[in-house]
């Protein structure tokens, strides 16, 4: 039996296009997070401010419905930086060797999400590295749930590490991993 799944078009979205689509974008990150639709209102007004970051860079994740094409994941990072939210309780879950080996000219992976009924087929592989494909950064950095999941699992496996375990963000119960890898990334491996 052939597997009928239509093929997931993987591209750089314009910025424009993602300020545009940030409601889209920011539904599959509360679907795949188990958030819930207050979380994913109050994220909006933070998205819209990550656009306008130095380095600001997206990807998008497009499958075809009878409706036409959609968009089923996406990931978009910039460059960190002193005084960002995300960069400063980094900065304090790690200890200053680590910070100063890895914080500098980092590229935050902000968020790199696939809607559920279209997890496990390697568009999350796809998008994470269409986002750090060819940045002039030495490094890429992000955090994700302390536990075992597919996008733990799938980071770890394409070159991230552990750069700090259990660290509690302000405003969310469960503990996180805070992972970095050196770029460029290695080509990821093909799929069986």
């Amino acid at each position: 039996m052939t597997d009928t799944t239509p093929a997931t078009r993987v591209t750089e979205l314009p910025t424009r296009w993602m300020r545009d689509h940030l409601h889209e974008a920011l539904a599959i990150y509360g679907a795949a997070m188990g958030y819930g639709e207050s979380v994913v209102a109050g994220r909006y007004g933070y998205a819209v401010q990550h656009t306008e970051r130095p380095g600001f860079r997206s990807v998008g994740g497009f499958a075809e419905t009878p409706q036409g094409e959609r968009l089923v994941g996406f990931g978009y990072g910039y460059l960190v930086a002193p005084g960002q939210w995300w960069h400063d309780q980094v900065r304090n879950a790690l200890d200053r060797r680590t910070a100063k080996q890895w914080l500098p000219g980092a590229f935050e992976v902000c968020e790199l999400h696939v809607h559920p009924d279209h997890q496990s087929r390697g568009l999350g592989r796809q998008l994470l590295h269409a986002l750090l494909a060819d940045l002039p950064h030495p490094a890429a950095l992000l955090s994700t749930p302390d536990t075992d999941t597919k996008a733990f699992r799938l980071y770890h496996a394409d070159g991230f590490v552990d750069l700090a375990r259990g660290y509690h963000f302000p405003g969310d119960a469960r503990p996180f991993a805070i992972l970095g890898a050196r770029l460029p990334l290695a080509p990821p491996a093909p799929r069986d």
